[in-house]
């Protein structure tokens, strides 16, 4: 077995072919993030992006795409923004993590959301979690239908909403490019980040220049969708994401403050499944997170692992870290004992958004 880590551009044409087979032929690598588009639209934004390629007799067997800088740390591909990643492999194979970093050269790797059902992540996994899924196999008015049985609280706020909406005039779209909406959105989110006292995600360009990529030059298996909801002839909000044939993955959702009576978020949410059910998409992914709106309308949860692989320094000194942060949460030291662990953090998320 040939195991190499490449720059995305270096792919050959059977490599390509490979990727996208193995993608169709897993429906668990049904998001857009496990796209060969999305890693390419990655490579343009920064200059870290890698991918470990393996290869055996058969030809290309499973590729695995991430960041890597030049002090044998990797991080999965999307870094901090990325809410799913894994291998994307041919039906039984076989990887043993560690060996494949090993034998590429990367000295530890850091997942946060790799999928569950991938048991070469298994035993490197520290914690486990769930990305929440949204249901619309059987079209939006099943999935309305069988939601609202189960959360009829939740759908009768959502009606009444609405209803409120339509009062003062509202106006939905799918795919809205006009000049502006782009900007506001970031601008928002940037004072969420600021007034939740989080890393501002867009403080960094190529953040935005990504998803402005995404939406300008989309291609097939990764589409950036930008859409919005106008209530009473004004922007009220707008959702960033991204999709393929299948899947919608829930991104970068925001609203303006003065409309937040309105659950426009919400609102503008339940409009984009309409729509793009009737488009094809058959799931859309909420991501991790314990939010009541996604508990309410999703259907069920993808099993996510996080924790690290790897060998020599690298994974010594991840080790210790790790370790630190474990044996402060058993200390008796109140809500002190969680300050490592959210320093060990806030560190990564600043260092894996100003890597690029």
């Amino acid at each position: 077995m040939e195991v190499v880590l490449r720059t995305p551009d270096t792919l050959s044409g059977d490599e390509r072919d490979a990727w996208a087979a193995f993608q169709n032929g897993d429906a668990a690598l049904a998001s857009p993030y496990f796209s060969p588009a999305f890693m390419g639209a990655m490579a343009q934004v920064r200059r870290d992006v890698r991918v470990i390629c393996v290869r055996d007799e058969h030809g290309p067997a499973a590729f695995l795409p991430l960041h890597a800088n030049g002090f044998g740390h990797a991080r999965p591909l999307g870094g901090p923004l990325g809410d799913h990643h894994g291998l994307i492999a041919r039906p039984g194979c076989e990887i043993n993590l560690v060996d494949l970093l090993r034998r590429s050269g990367v000295g530890v790797y850091d997942f946060h959301g790799a999928l569950g059902s991938q048991r070469a992540f298994k035993a490197s996994a520290l914690t486990t979690d769930g990305s929440w899924v949204i249901d619309l196999s059987q079209g939006f008015d099943a999935f309305v239908e069988t939601r609202s049985a189960v959360e009829p609280k939740a759908f009768r706020n959502i009606r009444s909403r609405r209803r409120k909406i339509d009062e003062e005039g509202a106006v939905f779209r799918l795919q809205d490019t006009r000049p502006g909406v782009f900007q506001a959105a970031l601008n928002w989110k940037s004072a969420q980040y600021r007034a939740s006292h989080h890393f501002d995600v867009f403080s960094v360009d190529w953040t935005r220049n990504l998803l402005f990529d995404l939406i300008e030059k989309p291609q097939d298996g990764c589409a950036g969708l930008m859409s919005s909801l106008e209530i009473g002839g004004e922007l009220a909000a707008v959702h960033v994401g991204m999709r393929s044939a299948g899947v919608l993955h829930y991104w970068f959702p925001v609203y303006d403050p003065k409309f937040a009576k309105f659950g426009p978020g919400l609102a503008l949410l339940m409009e984009i499944c309409q729509a793009v059910s009737a488009d094809g998409v058959t799931e859309v992914h909420l991501g991790p997170g314990a939010y009541d709106f996604k508990a309410h309308l999703s259907s069920w949860q993808m099993p996510l692992l996080s924790g690290y692989a790897g060998a020599g320094f690298p994974a010594l000194v991840r080790g210790a870290a790790a370790a630190i942060e474990r044996g402060a949460e058993h200390l008796p030291l109140g809500r002190a004992s969680h300050w490592p662990g959210k320093a060990f953090r806030r560190i990564d998320a600043m260092t894996s958004f100003r890597a690029a």
